[in-house]
This record gives structure tokens, sequence and C-alpha cells, in this order.
């Protein structure tokens, strides 16, 4: 190895030269001239040792990791996956004896008698110079010895004189500072993107304190170390002071120092240094004192107030006189810290109160004493909804709250199939129904005032949802019916029976009639047969998947959860009807859909939950896994997974830890509320956040909210529209993470202040992606125009997406074949079965950047 070679060669070198530094240090320890062979008896072991001694370490320092493994594995060492210390030391071992350097050899052969002689005689001046620049040191230090005994007593002793006068210094910059300084316009951050803006005069009575002054900015630009690393901000009055305390203090000390100093020391420094000590001397020599002092005189003078600063910048300085006025100022400070106190702790119990009258009242359950609560607790596709629905149809009018918009409409088709007429409302759909008085609806349209005899509120688990939750609280809690059947999984039932004040009438616990049953066989795609539903948790996997089956010859329908509904509906109809063998899926499947399933396949055994990937939990493995079987068709239902067999089966067959927590969000009984002290949302999120939720709730982060908030904080559509408008147009349940989105919501807002048309949604249908986002825009819209009444618009735009969902499911059945994986950094085709999700240039290219980034 080249690399092998040159390594040993800059070894060799090394060795040569230590040996050579040992001879010179030998050397000047002796009085007189030893021969040759002396030395070289007496550091025998030294000369022998070096060589695997340097060797050794540039060997493991200057080689890569993966510079060893391949020297390991040519002389049959397996590499793969150990330790990198295991590597380390059987690296040593193998290069230990690599062309061993002679170096006694060498040194015979490097040394003659002449170079002996004369090496000595150097050697000797070298020793003698050393000796007597330690001794001129050692007195150096002594001096210096003595002058730090002199400072410690001395600046110890002179902490409150130094501060009177440090007072009465920083009190005559802060009169100069305010009077001939401008003050300028803040800005979010102290780097450069800004420039400064002057806004007048500094205005005294605008700063309690020093602290509070501290924030204003100079105008100067300073250099600045922040985490080891160096850059340019603009500077601060905090660093003003700093340098000018520094300074101060640094003169002062100095001669204070001085001033105490025995005249020894003064004589021995001129004596040893052959100069005379000086305050700028002395300000280096005692530096390090000085410095320990600054952090306690910045904190007392961040405490001064400022009106007394300037009070005492108009008086002369005398010790005593600004002792007495320093003393009378503290016990003045107390007063006014005990009365800053006193108003503090008044303004946080209203604050208190506030929070109380706006917040406290509002999350205890005020259930209407004449319900009949029932519960239909049970795992996955055991007959829980059905039996409700029942229930409900044999009612006068009914209410079926569902998780998702295709439940809704599932519900509501079954209900008008069945005879039972029966209208649909979701936030971007309504379809009446002439002379029905029961309704299908996705459980945020839940409105308290409205009556009805049955009501069925589905997946009540979802109550422990930290966006969504909230929902499901407010419609357990407040429903307005004689009777309320109450879905949810088993870990709900003790929740359920705490929330309702154990007012249950009757619970109806169902367990599966079809056994769930693991193969012990690692699944691979290959062996998908009729009957299975295919598992992953993203829509590109889902295509992906979906592609290579097609490509084998299978017919395939596709459920993810960007799909329209109405697609999603279509896909699951041919799957019931035979036209297609396999399912592909996420793990929408889970939440309500009875498919006729042979085998559930989880593909993966994690997901990205929108912070990380993590492992499926048992709820997770459950509500999927339970979607196999479906009674009267299969005798059993079969799980099958792709890896990791055991563990998982363990998550299948693991108890459920109870839900403990419910989700709470915001009311219209809050809101108005809040309007009796506030009527700005930036205030009310503030609020939000200081309010502590009660025990057994948690609250709900409403991020997607003060996301969009952001875009109209202090503009004219704030401004303009009452709050709790405004927030219910923050509260609209559409995809915020698609900047096409928010930019068509932005927009929408504007036309809405300035009684503009909406903007029509952008409809475009060349890709599937494409397509997808055009079905979200319009039902952003159908969102607007329903929220503003305008339901004839609606039926027209509810058209457009109805094509939309069309295109979609015929894109999925005649097209998805031809899906190209690609890769996700430079969008090049990558192969459908390929393992990963980058092609082998970014693949090599962030591989080589990271070896640059260790190399420097």
């Amino acid at each position: 190895m080249k690399e092998m070679e040159m390594i040993h060669q800059q070894a060799v070198e090394n060795t040569k030269n230590k040996i050579m530094e040992d001879i010179e240090r030998f050397l000047g320890e002796q009085d007189s001239l030893p021969q040759f062979e002396d030395y070289m008896e007496k550091r025998k072991t030294y000369i022998r040792q070096i060589w695997h001694n340097v060797w050794l370490t540039k060997a493991t320092n200057d080689f890569s990791k993966r510079d060893k493994k391949a020297f390991l594995s040519e002389r049959g060492f397996v590499v793969e996956g150990v330790d990198r210390k295991l590597i380390n030391k059987l690296f040593r071992n193998e290069v230990r004896d690599f062309d061993p350097f002679d170096t006694e050899k060498w040194a015979r052969k490097s040394i003659s008698f002449e170079k002996w002689n004369d090496q000595y005689e150097q050697a000797r001046k070298n020793f003698k110079r050393k000796q007597e620049e330690n001794r001129l040191l050692e007195k150096k230090a002594g001096i210096r010895e003595q002058i730090y005994d002199v400072a410690r007593r001395v600046l110890n002793e002179y902490q409150e004189s130094a501060y009177l006068k440090i007072r009465y210094e920083m009190a005559k910059e802060l009169q100069k500072v305010l009077r001939e300084n401008p003050k300028y316009q803040d800005i979010e951050t102290y780097m450069l993107e800004e420039r400064l803006t002057e806004i007048g005069p500094f205005v005294p009575e605008d700063y309690r304190t020093m602290a509070d002054f501290f924030d204003e900015l100079t105008g100067q630009i300073h250099q600045t170390n922040e985490w080891g690393r160096y850059h340019f901000e603009y500077e601060t009055y905090y660093y003003h002071f700093e340098n000018r305390l520094v300074q101060y203090f640094a003169v002062i000390g100095a001669e204070k120092v001085l001033a105490h100093l025995p005249d020894s020391v003064f004589k021995e420094y001129e004596e040893v240094l052959e100069d005379r000590l000086t305050v700028p001397e002395m300000k280096k020599i005692i530096q390090d004192f000085t410095d320990a002092y600054i952090d306690g005189y910045l904190y007392k003078l961040q405490e001064e107030y400022i009106s007394e600063l300037l009070g005492l910048a108009e008086t002369d300085f005398d010790e005593q006189k600004h002792r007495d006025m320093y003393e009378h100022d503290l016990s003045e400070r107390e007063r006014r810290k005990a009365e800053e106190e006193a108003e503090l702790e008044r303004i946080r119990e209203e604050e208190a109160r506030m929070l109380e009258d706006i917040f406290g009242r509002e999350y205890n359950p005020s259930l209407r004493r004449n319900v009949r609560y029932i519960l239909h607790i049970g795992a996955t596709n055991t007959g829980k909804t059905h039996h409700a629905l029942e229930r409900m149809k044999e009612a006068e009018s009914g209410l079926y709250l569902a998780p998702l918009r295709l439940l809704a409409l599932e519900v509501y088709e079954k209900l008008n199939a069945d005879g039972v007429p029966c209208s649909l409302k979701t936030g971007e759909e309504e379809k009446p129904v002439e002379g029905a008085s029961h309704i299908s609806c996705t459980v945020e349209m839940f409105h308290e005032k409205e009556y009805y005899h049955t009501v069925v509120i589905d997946e009540s688990q979802m109550i422990a949802d930290k966006d969504r939750g909230f929902s499901w609280f407010k419609a357990i809690t407040k429903a307005n019916a004689e009777e309320v059947h109450i879905i949810g999984s088993k870990n709900i039932k003790g929740m359920m029976l705490e929330l309702l004040n154990q007012g249950v009438d009757e619970i109806y616990e169902y367990s599966r009639d079809i056994p769930l049953q693991v193969e012990n066989k690692e699944f691979s795609l290959k062996h998908t047969k009729k009957g299975d539903a295919l598992v992953c948790f993203s829509r590109k996997q889902v295509l992906e998947n979906a592609s290579k089956l097609q490509n084998s010859g299978r017919q395939v329908s596709m459920i993810y959860g960007s799909m329209p509904p109405e697609t999603r509906k279509k896909q699951i109809e041919r799957f019931i009807k035979g036209e297609t063998t396999v399912v592909v899926a996420t793990d929408a499947i889970g939440m309500g859909l009875n498919l006729p399933i042979r085998r559930i396949v989880f593909l993966e055994n994690e997901k990205f939950d929108g912070t990380r990937r993590r492992r499926l939990t048992s709820q997770e493995v459950k509500q999927i896994a339970g979607r196999a079987g479906r009674k009267g068709i299969y005798n059993v239902g079969r799980v099958a997974f792709t890896s990791d067999i055991g563990l998982m089966a363990r998550l299948l067959d693991k108890e459920d830890k109870p839900v403990e927590t419910f989700s709470i969000a915001p009311t219209s009984g809050i809101f108005e509320r809040f309007q009796k002290y506030h009527r700005s949302l930036a205030v009310f999120f503030e609020l939000w956040d200081q309010f502590e939720s009660p025990k057994g709730t948690k609250k709900a982060s409403l991020s997607e909210e003060r996301e969009l908030y952001e875009y109209v904080k202090g503009t004219e559509i704030e401004a303009r529209l009452p709050m709790m408008e405004l927030y219910g147009f923050l509260h609209l349940p559409f995809s915020s993470r698609e900047p096409a989105l928010i930019e068509q919501w932005l927009e929408t807002m504007k036309a809405i202040v300035a009684g503009a048309e909406l903007p029509e949604p952008v409809v475009k249908t060349g890709t599937l992606e494409e397509l997808e986002l055009s079905y979200k825009a319009i039902g952003l819209h159908l969102l607007f125009l329903y929220k503003l009444d305008r339901k004839t618009e609606a039926v027209y735009w509810e058209r457009i997406r109805t094509g939309l969902s069309d295109d979609v499911h015929e894109y999925l059945k005649t097209e998805v074949k031809n899906y190209k994986k690609k890769c996700r950094h430079c969008g090049k085709g990558l192969p459908i079965d390929s393992p990963f999700q980058i092609c082998e240039a970014c693949h090599s290219a962030k591989y080589r950047n990271r070896n640059d980034r260790w190399n420097r």
C-alpha cells in the first residue's frame, strides 16, 4: 500500500528526531564528556522501544477506519459490524512488526566521534542557557506571586469603595449617552440583515433599571462568540457598559494595588525585568483578578434605577457622601421592590381570576341527566358500529358522528339503501335528503343545540387525540338526545365510566368471533395472494407496491389518506366485487372500513408520526390487524409481517394501556368570556398557553391555527373580522402543510374582507399529484362556501370535485403500473424494485461530503 509506505517513512523520521532530542537532553545533563557507548548502554531501553511507540501511534491515528478494515480483510479478518475499538486493536497487532526500523543501528551509523564531541559542547551551552532562563523565570514568578498576594488582599478590601467609583463613572456615562446618542428602532435579531433606523432621542422615563436599558442598540457593530463560532452583530448597551466598566476598573484596581505594594517588590522588579512597574504593566499582571470582579459589578449595575443614577451624575465624587447616597438608594430600592412585588402579585391574582373565568368551568362535564348512555366496547371488526346503527335506524331521528368523511358517506349511503332517509353533512359537502330525520356527519359538525332521539358517536378512543379529541369530548358530554351510543376500543371503557360519572345505562362488550392467526414465515411481495391487504405508511409506498403487483399481473385496489373519499369508495367496491384481488393501503384501512380481507400484511413495522420514525404501538397493530377475517367469509383472520415476527406478535397480544386523558380545545363559550377582557387572538393564544389543563386532560396545541394566524396578524384581515369569525376561518379543516393551499386560504381571506368575489381554486389534471391537490383545493373552497352559506355555488364545485375523484380512480385503475419511482434528492428515475430512496450518484455525493467534513 502506497499510503502505508508514506506513513511508515514519516514514523521513521519522527523516531530519528526523538532519538536526537534524547541525545541532546542526555549530553546537556553531563558535567564531562561521556562516551557514546555510555549513552547507548544507559538509554538502550528507550532507543529500542521508541520505534514501536511512534509507529503504532501514527499508524492508529493516520489510517482511516475504512483503510484499517481493508487492511484486515486482506489478511482474512471478518470486519463488518465490528466495534471501532476492536478494529483498532486488531490493526495495531497486525502492523506491530511491519518493516521494523533498527534504531540502534541507525544511531551508531549516524553519530561520529567528531560529531559526538561537537554535540556535547552545544548541548552543554543549551543546557546552561536553559538553566539561566529557568532561574530568571522563577524570579519573575516569585515577583508576580508577591504582587498576586497583595492584589488578592487589596482588591477584596477595595470592592465596596471601587463600586462607588464605578457607579459614579457609569452614571456620568449613562447621562452622556441619553443626552447625545439616538435611539434606534427595535429589530427581532441583532444580525446585520436589517438596517437600523433612528427614531429620536432616548426618554429616560421609559426605563426602570439599567437592565431595561441594556437591550437598546448603540448603532455600532461588534464581533461576538457563540458556541465557539464568531460572528458580527449590532452592539447593545450591555456590551458598551461592560467595556467601559472593564476599562475603568482595570485602571483604578491597578492604581490601588500599586499604592499598597512594598518598596522591596518595586526594587526587585526593576532589577530582574530592568524596567519600572507602571499602571499599564500592573493592569496586565492582575487582569485575571480584576476580571473576576466584573460580573459582580455588572450585576449590581443592572439593578440600579435609571432615575437614581442620573441624580448621582450631578454630584461630584466624595466617597463618604456617595456611600451615604448608595445606602439610601438601596433602602429606597427595597421599598420600591416591595411595592412592585405587591403590584405583580395583584396582577397575577387578577390573571388567575381571569383564566378561571375564561377557561376554568368549561371542561367539567355538564351531562344532560335525562340522557341514556350506552357503551359499545370491543376490538376492531366485531360489529359494534352495526349494532349501534341498528338502534339509531329504529329511532324517530338520529345523528351519526364519524371520524372520517368516508365513514360518514358510507353510513349515509347504507341508511338510505336500507330505506331510512338520511342526509349527509361534512365541512366540505352537504347532501340533504327530502323528509330525512337522520343525519350522518363528521364529528366536528356536531352542534349541541340540535336535538335527536338517538346519537351514535363512532371511534370514541379518538378523544385522546391531541388535536381532534375535543370534538369527541364535546359530542359525548353535550349530546342533546334521549339515547347516546358511544363506540370505542376496549381501553376507553374506564375513561368513559369516569367521564360520564357512572351514568352509563348499558355496556355491550364485543369480542371477535373470528380468531387472528400470526403467520410464522416472513412475508415477501411474491407471496401475495387473493384477499390480502398489504399495509405500509406513506402514499408513495402504496403506489410503489401497487405498481410492482400490477406489473406482475395482479389487479390491485389502493387506499391512502389523501385519496378523495369518493375514489376510496370506488377502490373498495372494486375489491368487494372481485374486480381486484389485493388491497394496498396505509393505516387508513384501520378506521372503520369493513372489507372481505383474508390476510393483513404489515410491509413495515414503523411509521413516521410527523416528528420521527417510530415502531407501531400495540393499539395501532390491533386496529389494523383486526380488519383481517370478515365474518361469514373466513373462519380465521391471518396476519403477516416482513420482519420481527415475534416482537410484532407480542404487540398484537399485548393488553392495551387504558386511555387516561382526553384532549380539550377552545369553545365558543370560552371566546365569549375572553372578549370581556381582550379582543386580540395573539393575546388569546398566550392565555391558552398559560392556562393549566385540568387533571386528566391535555390541551390541543392549536399549532395549525397559530401558523395560519401569523399570515394575518396585524393585517387588515384581522382588523376587519370579528375575533370569533377569524378563529373559525383559522380552524377550517384543510391540509395546511400544502403551500398552495395556504396561499389559496390567504387569497380567499383577502377577498372576504374586501367584499370581492372568492378566487376560484386552481385545477390541474396532468399528474396524479396535481389531481389530488386540485381535489383538496376545491375541498378548501367548499369549506369557505358552506361557511358563508353559499350553497348554490357549492353544488357546482361538488360536481367538479366528483369529476376529479373519478379521474383519480381511473388513473389508479390504468396508470399506476407506469408509476415511476424517483430519487428523493435529484428526482432521477429509480428501478421500481430498488430498496433505496436515493440514486447511486446522490448516495456517493452524500458519502463524499460526510468524509470531507470528517477530514476537515
